[in-house]
């Protein structure tokens, strides 16, 4: 067996235990953030039967994954980083996911775009939970602004995404999107990474976003 693989159950199998500690039925939707591994490292995931993938970076995903995706129609591709506009036309192409929404400008341009080739992605809003200067992400005060404009626009909205600040314990911030997630009535949530999936799970994630555990760290 494959050591991505292998590591891939591990986590499952760790998930699986802690969900049963928790009294959680429902197991999270693993996405294996494949963003700068070659397609070499990525196949034999794909071989064993994983659909969902991460990636940061428009471009990179296009020239990975167009193939892969005509040969292998049940990988779901999310686009995890932060989407340029100029970027959208080949993201909406590509992606089922988009998990990095912060912005009307950025909404407005995906609306257009999928109408275009007439497909639905499904999207995330991220949000700055910890309020931080650089990270992307709109204001938990301008939420509501926003998730009203992207149903305005009709886009398919199925819950919130975060990052919370690092080296900080992330228990207050899962605390907090879990609770927003559930007053906009959303049924996803995404949120946790090597570090942190378990606690993350633990509020109700139900995609969480997995790369070095998987496949090792980066070079």
């Amino acid at each position: 067996m494959h050591n991505t693989v292998k590591n891939l159950l591990d986590i499952q199998n760790n998930i699986k235990v802690n969900l049963n500690k928790f009294n959680i039925d429902s197991s999270p939707n693993i996405i294996a953030v494949s963003k700068t591994f070659k397609i070499d490292t990525i196949l034999p995931l794909i071989e064993y039967g994983h659909s969902d993938y991460g990636e940061n970076k428009v471009q990179e995903a296009v020239e990975k994954w167009t193939e892969i995706k005509k040969i292998n129609p049940k990988i779901k591709l999310h686009m995890i980083g932060k989407l340029q506009t100029n970027k959208v036309k080949f993201a909406v192409q590509l992606f089922d996911y988009i998990h990095s929404v912060d912005n009307k400008k950025l909404a407005k341009k995906i609306a257009d775009e999928q109408s275009k080739v007439n497909k639905k992605i499904k999207i995330f809003l991220q949000v700055n939970i910890g309020g931080e200067n650089q990270k992307s992400g709109v204001n938990k005060n301008e939420l509501m602004e926003l998730v009203s404009y992207c149903k305005e626009i009709d886009l398919d909205l199925i819950g919130l995404m975060c990052i919370p600040p690092l080296n900080i314990d992330p228990v207050g911030y899962f605390v907090e999107m879990n609770k927003l997630n559930k007053e906009f009535g959303f049924t996803e949530l995404s949120m946790g990474m090597s570090s942190d999936f378990i606690t993350a799970v633990k509020y109700s994630a139900t995609y969480i976003r997995i790369g070095s555990s998987i496949f090792g760290p980066r070079s």
